[in-house]
């Protein structure tokens, strides 16, 4: 019933009216792991690569490992996949992931080390600035989910727009008739044409008397 675009938006928040497709969105770990093949640790040789034990560290010979290409940002930060993030526990692991990785506490380690701690923490500094605002979260969800704002659109959009989103994946989980998900389904549609227009659109409110449905 849902697909393409609008089943991308309606994933955003990570819900699905019940029944929808007959799953409900993994989680982000089960994603992020899901079709990762085992690697060797590149100083060992064993099976300690980047998608094997914490993703960090070999857990034979203890050698920092490359950052995992398939693992997204809300994984690496230890969140669920959704608009809303706890921002304090996101802090906390942000900290915890610093006192592992950052260059200070590899400056004797080799440099093949040295060059994997630059990209983590890189990589953990990236990902905390994306979750911590907002809109810049809602960005990423909806390019995790398929949908990209064109580079170079003039495109202005801001946490009320993103609330909105929010507000339609509520109401849409709380939708008890066809007529109701037939007209969320149409917002949610006008919705994806509004990010994707690449012609200087407007943002326009999304707001719908939802009471009625």
């Amino acid at each position: 019933m849902w697909g393409g675009r609008t089943g991308a938006l309606l994933r955003v928040c990570g819900l699905w009216p019940a029944g929808a497709l007959g799953r409900r969105p993994r989680s982000c770990d089960a994603a992020s792991l899901a079709g990762s093949g085992s690697s060797q640790c590149w100083n060992c040789g064993g099976p300690g690569g980047p998608t094997r034990g914490d993703g960090f560290f070999c857990p034979q010979c203890r050698a920092l490992q490359p950052p995992d290409p398939t693992r997204d940002y809300f994984s690496l930060m230890d969140c669920n996949r959704a608009f809303r993030v706890d921002t304090a526990k996101l802090q906390t692991r942000y900290q915890q992931l610093q006192r592992l990785v950052h260059p200070d506490f590899f400056s004797q380690r080799s440099q093949t080390e040295k060059d994997f701690s630059e990209k983590h923490s890189t990589l953990v500094n990236d990902a905390y600035k994306t979750l911590l605002a907002p809109l810049s979260r809602g960005l990423y969800l909806l390019k995790l989910h398929g949908v990209e704002i064109p580079e170079g659109t003039d495109y202005k959009m801001d946490r009320q727009f993103l609330m909105e989103i929010m507000e339609i994946n509520e109401k849409l989980a709380e939708a008890q008739s066809e007529a109701a998900m037939k007209e969320i389904e149409s917002i949610v549609r006008d919705l994806g044409a509004i990010i994707t227009s690449s012609e200087n659109p407007q943002r326009t409110s999304l707001s719908v008397p939802f009471g009625s449905v």
